[in-house]
């Protein structure tokens, strides 16, 4: 427990002395913006045109400018660009050791590798869940400085745990590409990954299996491949743990054996 503690520890001093929190925090902090500015466009379409803006598409994928549109949005933005967001977070985490060429010094010091990993894995879903609670409030601050309609409690706290419960998933069906991170020793191979995975989840999902592909799932929950807040059944949670625990399990195998005879 201690030394993974310790480790804990130190991969979180890794993340802070670098830029990628902040510039994750920048990236993802388009999601609320382009929600607001939506939410502009479709509650003022004539404004819209007259500053050259093109407004049926908006109004197409906006629907009305109200908090649960907007809050939606939000989710729909968390269940596919957070895909790529929190693969960027993992590919960086285990990546970054081969690009810098600290793995061997890493794998040589007296701690089990298996604490290692583990730690990686804490930082990295700490580090995505708090950028999910960063968008939040941010998505609220921008909800109202875009005078939207007043809503209850009942109806914000709605939203923001579909908005939690989908970046959960996201979270989870993200974690094998720590393996490819490993196993492709650095950043190009998780990140083709994971636009392969997105391309893929579009066309599970056009096909009509959405909640059953892992990757298409969190989207599914969200309304973007099906009906809004669309029901997942047992078999779609079991896919999305199952896929948890096959990245962590995968991930952990290899940092174990991988340079071993």
């Amino acid at each position: 427990m201690h030394n993974i503690a310790s480790a804990v520890w130190v991969e979180a001093l890794k993340a802070r002395r670098s830029r990628m929190p902040w510039l994750t925090a920048l990236g993802f902090s388009l999601a609320p913006l382009a929600g607001g500015f939506f939410m502009i466009i479709v509650r003022d379409p004539a404004m819209a045109q007259r500053i050259g803006l093109i407004s049926m598409k908006a109004q197409l994928v906006a629907g009305t400018a109200d908090w649960p549109t907007y809050l939606g949005l939000l989710a729909q933005a968390t269940g596919v660009a957070g895909i790529m967001l929190f693969s960027l977070i993992l590919s960086w985490v285990f990546g970054r050791e081969f690009s810098d060429r600290t793995a061997k010094d890493l794998l040589a010091l007296p701690t089990a590798r298996t604490a290692i990993v583990l730690a990686k894995f804490v930082v990295a879903a700490t580090w995505s869940a708090g950028l999910v609670g960063f968008i939040c409030l941010l998505g609220l601050g921008v909800g109202h400085l875009v005078a939207l309609p007043p809503a209850s409690f009942a109806v914000l706290a709605r939203g923001m745990v579909t908005v939690a419960a989908t970046a959960a998933l996201t979270i989870a069906v993200t974690l094998p590409v720590a393996f490819f991170a490993s196993a492709g020793r650095g950043y190009l191979p998780p990140m083709g990954t994971a636009i392969l995975g997105v391309i893929l989840a579009q066309l599970v999902a056009a096909a009509g299996w959405g909640e059953y592909f892992p990757w298409a799932i969190p989207a599914f929950y969200a309304g973007t491949a099906g009906s809004v807040n669309a029901n997942l059944g047992a078999a779609s949670y079991a896919i999305v743990v199952a896929t948890l625990l096959v990245g962590i399990a995968a991930t952990l195998a290899w940092w174990e054996w991988a340079d071993q005879s």
